[in-house]
């Protein structure tokens, strides 16, 4: 009767056994250990492409064409643009923490495409909300092609920085290109 009531005591941790990950581990967020896949935008990817956009944005001297710096900047549009769904702030995010330690720009978060980021700070100032300087829209677009076993994607990061009067001052690209074998087992 003893051995009866062990056996489902040995499938439930032969089972726990199975689904916990001994090899789990933290590693440098996007640096060399992070999982790269040809068909996704991977994290490394969103801080490959706003690290390159906010030192081309920064070179540029864009930002230092205001009479009042900082510049004040408002986030436009991020077209997604790929068959992922995927959150753009990923990308914007560290653009605008970027520009705000480089001292060169401040982002409004009570102004913006679809209403404040912020509503009660946009609450509390009323009226008196500064217009920016500048916004920046862009869009994220993917490209997909296969040679045999051989599977490649192109994801580009278009951004456009526009002032007051609609014109574009600044734009800029970056293309990430990667490139896999599809594997011989599987889809």
């Amino acid at each position: 009767m003893k051995i009866k009531a062990l056996i489902p005591l040995a499938i439930i941790a032969a089972v726990a056994g199975c689904s916990s990950s001994p090899n789990a581990h933290y590693i440098q967020t996007g640096g060399q250990e992070s999982v790269v896949t040809v068909g996704q935008i991977n994290i490394q990817d969103f801080i490959s492409a706003a690290n390159a956009s906010t030192a081309d944005l920064l070179a540029s001297g864009a930002l230092d064409r205001v009479p009042h710096p900082p510049a004040v900047l408002a986030i436009s549009r991020i077209v997604n643009n790929t068959s992922q769904q995927i959150d753009t702030d990923l990308l914007v995010k560290k653009i605008r923490v970027a520009l705000l330690q480089s001292g060169k720009a401040v982002t409004t978060t009570t102004y913006g495409l679809g209403g404040p980021e912020d509503p009660l700070a946009a609450q509390a100032q009323g009226q008196s909300s500064p217009m920016p300087d500048f916004t920046l829209s862009g869009k994220i677009i993917e490209t997909f092609v296969r040679a045999g076993d051989v599977r490649q994607a192109t994801y580009s990061f278009q951004l456009s920085l526009t002032d007051r009067r609609g014109l574009a001052v600044w734009e800029g690209e970056k293309e990430i290109t990667k490139q896999g074998a599809r594997p011989s087992v599987g889809f």
